[in-house]
């Protein structure tokens, strides 16, 4: 009865609706799929977009600037000494300056290493690729020449490769995508927290400033009932969101392409529904944990800043997670929202889920929301509630 009314009177109410039904369901897929197409678009763009690096005194190696032109490097000629040429790279005028010392045709000649200066920001991460790609080059170069310099004395060159190492990717394009959808569980949290956010606050605070509080207290049920009912009624909402959520951002990833940079979203129906269900019982811990705040706050607006700040501590142990790398394991797995965490990024990779982890991280998470709902309904029965 209390959880029907709840309901009834949450869905007349603007605010619960907005955070419930178009903030986490409607923006939070928006700015994802926006974030994502920018992030695609601007790793095309740089992978295609043409090098250019300024080059200082390019007469004196016009082999280097011809392997640079094949390797389409364009090369802008300039003049500059080493105050100049870190003059040109800090006022942004060019992104790389590659400057040829006088001494080193001379030192080529003598089969001694020949120095060249590559000016470069490296606080400037923008510049990244164009740098490493440069480094390649000139790389590629200078083994070229050491091959040569040994075919010149009779060498074999493979004398000097001892080793021949191989890399071998075994990553798949479904666990590839994590490095795109890293943020993903950080999102689905934060939005299903949100749906109940306001009905949470309005559970005590509202009430109270409405003063409808007081006549509720009076009705011939239990305390602990009528709490119990507002909390099931955020959970729902909670619920609510959290579907609408993953439905849109699995609309979003089936449009998005990232087959162009070897990821393949692992997101279809299946995963959809995995990723409701590992999430879903973070649903009464989270409304309890809100309506407990609340409960402690004087006014309305006082809840609203309480609450909203409380928000971000069950995500805290994601951002640590992303920091220092942590890898899935016994102990973490009975951590609420972390688990949450490496079980959607395990949905992601499309990798096999242990059932210890699974049973682990929902009866943990359950067992601390039962706790939460159970010191909830404590604090309902103060009369210091009423304030």
């Amino acid at each position: 009865m209390v959880l029907c009314k709840e309901l009834r009177e949450s869905l007349r109410e603007r605010r619960t609706l907005f955070s419930a039904l178009l903030l986490g369901p409607v923006f939070v897929p928006a700015l994802f799929a926006l974030m994502l197409n920018l992030m695609i678009r601007h790793g095309s763009s740089e992978a295609e977009a043409p090098l250019e690096v300024a080059v200082s005194h390019a007469e004196r190696a016009p082999n280097l600037v011809s392997q640079l032109d094949q390797h389409g490097i364009g090369v802008v000629r300039v003049d500059y000494d080493d105050r100049a040429a870190r003059a040109a790279v800090q006022s942004r005028r060019h992104s790389l300056v590659l400057l040829i010392p006088e001494l080193y045709a001379r030192q080529l000649d003598s089969a001694a290493p020949a120095p060249l200066l590559l000016y470069a920001d490296s606080s400037d991460g923008s510049d990244e690729q164009g740098r490493a790609r440069l480094r390649a080059v000139l790389s590629q170069y200078n083994s070229g020449l050491a091959r040569l310099r040994l075919l010149a004395r009779g060498i074999d060159p493979l004398v000097l490769s001892p080793i021949a190492l191989q890399d071998v990717d075994v990553a798949t394009p479904a666990s590839r995508s994590v490095l795109a959808l890293g943020m993903l569980s950080y999102l689905l949290l934060l939005t299903m927290f949100t749906g109940g956010l306001y009905l949470a606050i309005d559970a005590t605070a509202g009430e109270r400033e409405r003063g409808s509080l007081e006549p509720l207290l009076t009705v011939p049920v239990p305390r602990a009932q009528l709490i119990y009912g507002k909390i099931a009624a955020a959970c729902a909402f909670m619920l609510l969101s959290l579907t609408l959520t993953v439905t849109a951002i699995a609309l979003v990833l089936s449009h998005v392409g990232l087959e162009r940079f070897g990821m393949s979203a692992n997101f279809g129906p299946a995963t959809a529904l995995a990723a409701i269900g590992c999430c879903a019982p973070l649903a009464p811990l989270g409304a309890a944990l809100m309506t407990i705040v609340a409960a402690s706050t004087r006014t309305y607006r006082e809840a609203q800043t309480y609450v909203g700040l409380m928000l971000f501590v069950p995500t805290f142990p994601l951002i640590f997670a992303s920091a220092i790398g942590l890898k899935p394991s016994t102990a973490l797995m009975a951590v609420p929202c972390l688990s949450q965490h490496f079980l959607i990024t395990s949905l992601l990779r499309a990798e096999p889920i242990p059932g210890a982890y699974l049973a682990l991280s929902i009866g943990s998470t359950l067992v601390l929301g039962a706790l939460l709902i159970a010191l909830a309904g404590r604090l309902y029965r103060r009369e210091a509630l009423l304030g």
